[in-house]
C-alpha cells in the first residue's frame, strides 16, 4: 500500500504547491477553473491564485471523477454540481478520518493508481422486476405518437403539387 502524501496544513497553498500535493499540472488546474464555477480561487495581494482547503478539496474531486470514474468535463460538472447542492463533498471529506500533519479530504497520492470499486452484488428483487415490459409498451407508444407527430408535420410542411 502506498502511504497518503502528507501535505502541511495550511490556510492557502500557492498553485504550484497545490499542484504537487495534488499531483496535477498548473495548467491543468487553470483549465478547470474555466470550466468549472465550483473553483474559483482567490488571488493573492501579488496576484497569485491561491487555493484553501475547501478548494483543494473541490480539485480532489474533479480530478477523481475526470481520471479515476472516466466522466467527461461536462458529466463532471454536473456531478459536481449536484454532489455540493446536496453537501455530498463535504460528507466524503468528514468520513474519512484524516492522520496528524494531512488535510481533511480524502487525499491521494498521484502515483498510485487505485482499483474501481467491484460493481455491486445484484439485487434479488431486481431480477423480480415485472413493469420493464410496461414501460417498454409506454416507450414503444410514446415513440409512435412522436413519429406521428412528425409525419403529420411534413404532410403539412410539403407542397402540394396537385
Amino acid at each position: 500500500m502506498v502511504p497518503k502524501a502528507r501535505v502541511q496544513k495550511r490556510l492557502y497553498y500557492k498553485i504550484g504547491e497545490a499542484c504537487k500535493a495534488l499531483g496535477i499540472q498548473p495548467y491543468v488546474l487553470r483549465y478547470w477553473e474555466t470550466e468549472f464555477p465550483a473553483l474559483t480561487p482567490s488571488k493573492s495581494r501579488s496576484g497569485q491564485r491561491v487555493y484553501s482547503e475547501k478548494e483543494l478539496e473541490i480539485i480532489r474531486r474533479i480530478k477523481e471523477l475526470l481520471y479515476e470514474e472516466g466522466y467527461t468535463i461536462a458529466g463532471a460538472k454536473k456531478k459536481l454540481e449536484t454532489e455540493l447542492a446536496s453537501g455530498g463533498l463535504a460528507e466524503a471529506a468528514r468520513d474519512e478520518p484524516a492522520e496528524e500533519g494531512e488535510t481533511p479530504a480524502p487525499a491521494r497520492n498521484s502515483t498510485a493508481r487505485s482499483r474501481p470499486a467491484p460493481p455491486p452484488a445484484p439485487d434479488p428483487a431486481a431480477a423480480l422486476d415485472t413493469s420493464g415490459g410496461e414501460r417498454v409498451q409506454r416507450l414503444l407508444s410514446g415513440v409512435e405518437e412522436a413519429l406521428q407527430e412528425a409525419r403529420e408535420i411534413l404532410a403539412l410542411l410539403e407542397p402540394k403539387s396537385r
